[in-house]
């Protein structure tokens, strides 16, 4: 079993449910199999840029 992860810059990943979080990183909410744990971050993920430069990028207008 897997688990999705995210940062505080929005990036996404998988990890093996069964083991710690890096450092960093905290559980999204969906555990699956491999497969659907990458499907799924493929369905939430839709813009790769980290937060810190969409929210530059928006200040900039």
């Amino acid at each position: 079993m897997f688990k999705v992860v995210v940062n505080d810059e929005e990036q996404y990943s998988i990890w093996p449910a069964d083991r710690p979080n890096p450092p960093g990183w905290h559980d999204e909410g969906f555990t699956g199999e491999r497969e659907e744990c990458v499907a799924h971050v493929d369905e939430v993920w839709t813009d790769m840029r980290p937060r810190s430069l969409r929210e530059a990028l928006a200040e900039q207008g």
